[in-house]
């Protein structure tokens, strides 16, 4: 497959290698044509937006500055976060809402989704805690704007 957009069933984008993906959705797996990197920008732009322009956004609204979670959709409250730098041609990047509880394994982490499914990526448990960490800061914040909005 050599396109694919980012949607409310995606659960991850781990890279196979520099070209390829393998994409977890709640019900499937497959693999695309592409690098994680490039799903994610022409996803973000899909919705209206450059990758680069969703990391600032989320800089501006939570002070992050490095590994920034971005909300590839807001109104299906599609916020994916990077497990490396997203320029590392090895960056796995994940779908907050679909995230259960993550549980070490070796150097790895075993990521429990809500469907009960699992997959194993290549981060620790340290790192995956602190990105959904700063999921909920920039989820949070968002929401108290719009709620502040009406």
């Amino acid at each position: 497959m050599d396109s694919y957009e980012i949607n409310k069933d995606t659960v991850a984008l781990i890279p196979k290698d520099e070209k390829h993906t393998i994409v977890y959705e709640v019900d499937d797996s497959f693999v695309v044509d592409k690098s994680t990197l490039k799903i994610m920008e022409e996803s973000c732009e899909y919705f209206g937006s450059s990758l680069e322009g969703r990391q600032i956004g989320t800089s501006k609204l939570v002070g992050f500055t490095h590994k920034v979670p971005v909300v590839v959709e807001e109104s299906f409250d599609l916020i994916f976060f990077p497990t490396i730098s997203p320029s590392n041609k090895e960056c796995t990047w994940l779908a907050y809402s679909h995230i259960f509880k993550p549980g070490k394994f070796k150097d790895k982490t075993i990521i429990e989704l809500k469907n009960g499914k699992k997959i194993l990526v290549d981060a620790s448990e340290a790192v995956i805690h602190n990105q959904l960490y700063r999921c909920s800061r920039l989820k949070d914040t968002l929401q108290t704007r719009k709620i502040n909005k009406k």
